[in-house]
């Protein structure tokens, strides 16, 4: 618990929020805690969606933006940082609901009474998960920023944001409890439940890939597609202006942290692959020797018992770009 004085301090000492998000924080530290819970949650996600990617979702150590000069660009990879953060709010305070963790929500109270779907009629029961709330609390305390400036990269921004929350919305499913003669389905007891945050993170993965290309319309209201030969963009789909970069060698003023010393595949024709990886350097070859828990047995009741193997594997890093001959003069 964080008194009224603590929540002040704390919120005041937190860079890059405005006005109105500090508000928010000092209103709801309980609730704070949660969104600070959620960003790790999203960040590891980020970075095992592209864990075999030039870009890996590298957070930046002592930057308050976490990913630093990547969020500069308006490219497809700011838009993704911008929805799954938005979607990670959402889940993270959703599930702190749930769990009684809130001082301000708690269940879905609209779920209540006779309820019917594909198999019939049930009654809601347990524990709904208030994915209203969250998205609402996400959109204001999100939001509040894009909201201070009226500018293309503050609607792109916003559309992302959007995508991220109703990402969650859409992997709500509906959980039951059967009752009646010996586990008969005579009668139903259901609630709604978030799936894994993963199913969110493959979703926007998928919408990553799928982004529009965009330049804003003539009245500065909305969008047009920067490629006549694409789609509109919808609702659910992400959008972004500017190329990216290749992410291949270090660019602090693009935000790429470049590819040396990275481990490869070599092996893979895929992004994870050390031709594709590696940019065409060539990479570098360790023996290693990794021991691994093997052959282990199962010995009543209860402990399982393992051997140690040792094997020997090659690894693979990719080279650091060779030193332009100019640097060596100067």
């Amino acid at each position: 618990y964080i008194g009224a004085l603590g929540a002040r301090v704390i919120c005041d000492n937190i860079p890059g929020l405005v006005n109105k998000q500090r508000q928010l924080c000092q209103r709801y530290p309980d609730i704070m805690q949660s969104v600070g819970e959620g960003a790790k949650e999203w960040i590891r996600e980020c970075q095992h969606q592209f864990r075999h990617h030039r870009w890996n979702c590298s957070t930046l150590d002592r930057d308050h933006t976490v990913f630093g000069r990547v969020m500069l660009r308006s490219s497809r990879e700011a838009a993704f940082v911008y929805a799954i953060s938005s979607a990670g709010v959402v889940y993270a305070i959703t599930r702190a609901c749930s769990q009684g963790d809130l001082k301000a929500c708690s269940c879905d109270p609209l779920k209540r009474g006779r309820s019917k779907d594909e198999r019939g009629e049930f009654d809601w029961g347990g524990c709904s998960d208030n994915i209203n709330y969250g998205i609402r609390f996400a959109k204001a305390f999100v939001d509040a920023k894009e909201k201070k400036v009226k500018d293309a990269r503050a609607l792109m921004n916003l559309h992302n944001n959007r995508c991220g929350r109703m990402a969650v919305k859409r992997f709500l499913k509906l959980e039951c409890k059967c009752h009646g003669v010996s586990g008969s389905c005579t009668l139903r007891t259901c609630w709604l439940a978030m799936s894994d945050f993963r199913k969110t993170g493959d979703y926007l993965r998928k919408k990553y890939n799928g982004a529009i290309q965009v330049t804003m319309n003539q009245d500065g209201t909305g969008f047009t597609v920067a490629n006549k030969n694409f789609r509109k963009p919808t609702k659910t789909d992400l959008v972004y202006f500017e190329n990216s970069p290749d992410y291949c060698v270090m660019d602090k003023s693009a935000g790429s942290l470049g590819t040396a010393g990275r481990v490869c595949n070599k092996m893979s024709r895929g992004t994870d692959g050390c031709e594709v990886m590696c940019c065409g350097r060539g990479y570098d070859t360790t023996r290693v020797t990794r021991v691994t828990k093997c052959e282990c047995k199962f010995h009543w009741c209860c402990a399982v018992r393992c051997k140690e193997c040792e094997d020997t594997v090659d690894v693979h890093t990719c080279k650091a770009p060779k030193r332009a001959a100019w640097l060596d003069q100067t």
